[in-house]
């Protein structure tokens, strides 16, 4: 029996895209997209979905409406049991791109849910390897059930898969020992290491997720954009640089009459309205 159901729907008004999606769907509530990958019975990952992840982030954010998003998978086994293996064995892509460079698709994908211009909260439970755990990974926060693991499991499949993504959930050495040998890190160990911002129970999981991504949403839109950028563009640099960047992106938004609102509120003690402007 193939398990197809989530926990928790999450409400909303569905979203559309620029073509038909079938194994990605996403809603908007409240200024919170939710992007939910569904593929039963593990969530695995074939060419032809990955395009659709990466169709999903490139446009889930265009509307200004739409100040974080949330990433969740349905059923209850699996966020995503990585690279559909019987899959991608009989499948060529379609173009001569593609043919030439095999990895673009799971490049651009993960680039596309990286650079997503807002916040992404990753909802994750049960087992995220390989590509699964990659895309955990291009998020900005991580929410997880104790149910949750991730690795990179490549190794025990004739593969090599993505260490770059998992040294920024477990650091260098721990990495490198789980790239080697295909051992998983579970929730708990992801929460002492810092890479997860809290573990809640299996049924809580997206309630929780979409209570942080509330907590974002009622932000400033405009500082919220230009914060995601700023973090992306200055992750692995130097200090000295890193914060000559910033720099720059605080005098940007203080052009924003958004920058002015939020002091005003902070002084006079009451919530801001913020005019995109």
């Amino acid at each position: 029996m193939t398990d197809t159901t989530t926990a928790v729907e999450a409400p909303g008004e569905q979203i559309t895209f620029s073509e038909p999606l079938q194994h990605v769907s996403a809603v908007l509530d409240g200024g919170v997209a939710t992007i939910t990958l569904s593929r039963p019975p593990v969530n695995a990952v074939d060419m032809a979905t990955m395009r659709e992840i990466g169709i999903a982030f490139s446009e889930v954010a265009v509307p200004a409406d739409v100040r974080a998003v949330v990433f969740t998978a349905a059923g209850t086994k699996a966020f995503c049991a990585g690279a559909d293996l019987r899959a991608f064995a009989g499948e060529q892509s379609v173009d001569l791109a593609g043919r030439i460079d095999e990895g673009r698709i799971a490049r651009e994908t993960f680039s596309a849910v990286r650079n997503c211009p807002v916040p992404v909260i990753a909802a994750v439970h049960g087992v995220a390897v390989g590509a699964g755990m990659a895309l955990v990974s291009s998020c900005d926060v991580i929410v997880a059930d104790a149910t949750a693991r991730l690795g990179a499991t490549e190794i025990n499949v004739g593969l090599l898969g993505a260490v770059s993504h998992l040294r920024k959930l477990v650091g260098e050495y721990r990495a490198r020992q789980m790239f080697y040998t295909g051992e998983l890190a579970d929730a708990q160990e992801l929460l002492r290491r810092g890479a997860i911002a809290q573990i809640v129970e299996p049924g809580d999981l997206l309630t929780a997720a979409r209570q942080l991504a509330g907590t974002i949403a009622a932000k400033s839109p405009i500082g919220m954009r230009l914060a995601k950028e700023s973090i992306n563009r200055t992750e692995g640099l130097d200090v000295e640089t890193a914060y000559r960047i910033e720099q720059d992106y605080t005098a940007r938004l203080r052009t924003f009459t958004d920058s002015r609102e939020a002091a005003a509120a902070f002084m006079e003690k009451r919530e801001p309205r913020w005019t995109l402007g």
